[in-house]
């Protein structure tokens, strides 16, 4: 029996490592909601079936030898496959972050593993030591599952604690009765969240939700533990990977103003169809009250063809369509920032207004910040301050230096609209220029496709390209060689920390590099 309980250790400490590498997937697929995770296992079958610790099934050539070595063989399989992880080194971009549920669920698959270990220690006899090692050994092979099946029976646990935070998230905003600005779109929520919080705290102290914090759980926990009793606005992100999603975020904070940024094809494999997602889009406008204001994108060909069933009011930004109620003239893009001139409908008046940010794309979302801050009182002069004092978003055409070369960081979450202008943002700098991209993801049928245009704007602009990934990455690689590229400058690695060295060595000079995407750790080739 001690030596049995004694082989268990490594089996144990190996058992945990990889439970919480299966947290960690589970987590980043939104605890399976929507069966998200159920579908990456699917995807990912061959890097989950062929994992090391397969070598269990060694145990059962033990049942020709004597219990000593079957002990032996044991302890020494699950130390060389624990070994064998630890020496991978994969540094997670988004570590597992342990929260309550994380804690819960570790406590159901903990009683799990139990309920298979402790019968044998109940009858223990050495005449079934091998069939317990191979059960157990199983058991650990197929962790992801028992990870799966631990969540499906903590659901009911999960529902109630959501419940809970829900009910009291609902009475803190009730008992605040502050105006709320919702914000959703297929990409440029953040960035337009961020810019209209530094304009409206201007004059206002208000409040957006931290980070990406967008669905009802973030939502929930944005209202909870970060809204202050003294904030008078608060700005809520919304995001969605399907019809109704937006709407059930609408239940919890009760918008009074509503922005769509821009309804493009993010997000496209879960919607199914970029009508899916216009409709998903405007729930936001169609949960506004009737004194309530929309405020929309009249270059959005989906926006201006849309049929809002709410009787809100509607007020429309613009660049190139000059019958929006406030639009962008004179816009002088630099590498060190962006001015413009705004003109208000039935005002012939034009307003200056300068900002640190970079890209065309960022002109939409001040616009939207300007309108909102007109209609809740700002003066042209708060307004022409909260534009200059916008502050750069991090991961979003935030520039910034790696040693000696020029960093544009735009590594979050890239889109075909966003990655494209971010190349021209490239293309508006003076030196070597070089992208680093593993291409965009979720994108359906049109995946392949739309990477295969983005890898034309790199062609035009790019004196450099690594590229992340040799599946994900095969699309741009293909069009670059389509579209006459050298491939000699055409550089494919696995990890874009690797691309960090070879960055220094191709810098020549006064040298800009461009960091488009960073995919989650699940997309990891």
């Amino acid at each position: 029996m001690t030596l049995f309980l004694i082989s268990l250790i490594p089996y144990l400490i190996f058992t945990i490592y990889k439970t919480k590498k299966s947290f960690h997937m589970l987590q980043q697929n939104y605890y399976d909601d929507d069966n998200r995770y159920f579908k990456w296992l699917l995807t990912n079958i061959t890097k989950v079936a062929y994992d090391s610790d397969i070598l269990f099934v060694l145990i059962i050539f033990t049942l020709f030898f004597d219990i000593g070595f079957t002990i032996g063989l044991f302890i020494i399989i699950y130390g060389i496959i624990f070994i064998s992880y630890r020496n991978k080194k994969v540094v997670a971009k988004k570590p597992l972050v342990v929260t309550a549920r994380i804690k819960r669920l570790s406590i159901t698959v903990s009683l799990m593993y139990l309920i298979m270990i402790i019968p044998f220690i109940i009858s223990f006899s050495y005449d079934n030591l091998v069939y317990a090692y191979l059960l157990l050994g199983l058991m650990t092979y197929l962790n992801y599952f028992v990870v799966m099946t631990a969540n499906v029976i903590n659901k009911p646990v999960e529902k109630c604690v959501y419940y809970y935070y829900k009910f009291k998230a609902l009475n803190k905003l009730k008992t605040m009765n502050i105006p709320v600005v919702g914000i959703t779109g297929s990409y440029g929520k953040t960035s337009s969240k961020n810019i209209i919080n530094d304009i409206l705290n201007v004059k206002f102290n208000s409040f957006a939700t931290p980070k990406s914090f967008n669905t009802p759980y973030g939502l929930i926990n944005s209202i909870n533990n970060y809204l202050d009793k003294f904030n008078d606005i608060f700005i809520a992100e919304m995001g969605a990977f399907k019809i109704g999603e937006i709407k059930q975020n609408c239940k919890i904070v009760r918008p009074k103003y509503g922005i769509i940024t821009v309804i493009g094809e993010a997000h496209l494999e879960s919607f199914g169809s970029r009508d899916n997602i216009m409709k998903g889009k405007f729930e936001l406008v169609e949960s506004l009250p009737s004194d309530g204001l929309a405020i929309l994108n009249k270059d959005d060909e989906y926006q201006v063809k849309y049929k809002i069933k709410n009787d809100c009011k509607v007020k429309w930004i613009g660049i190139d369509n000059k019958d929006a109620d406030l639009y962008a003239t004179n816009i002088k893009l630099s590498g060190k920032g962006t001015s413009f001139d705004c003109i208000f409908k039935g005002d012939k008046n034009k307003y200056h207004f300068t900002t640190k940010l970079l890209g065309k794309h960022n002109v939409y979302n001040i616009l939207a910040g300007i309108l909102l801050g007109h209609e809740l009182g700002l003066s042209i002069e708060e307004l022409e301050r909260g534009v200059s004092s916008v502050n750069v978003i991090e991961h979003r055409l935030e520039l910034k230096k790696y040693g000696n070369i020029n960093i544009i960081d735009d590594a979050y979450n890239s889109n075909p609209v966003g990655s494209r202008m971010a190349v021209e943002v490239l293309g508006l700098m003076e030196g070597t220029k070089i992208i680093v991209t593993p291409g965009m993801i979720e994108l359906g049928d049109k995946q392949y496709e739309l990477n295969y245009k983005f890898g034309e704007y790199i062609s035009k602009v790019c004196d450099y390209v690594i590229l992340i990934g040799k599946n994900q990455t095969k699309p741009i690689y293909e069009s670059l060689i389509e579209n006459k590229y050298n491939k000699d400058k055409i550089f494919v690695l696995n990890d874009v920390r690797d691309a960090f060295p070879l960055m220094n060595r191709l810098a020549q000079g006064n040298t800009y590099v461009l960091l488009e995407n960073d995919l989650p750790d699940l997309f990891n080739e």
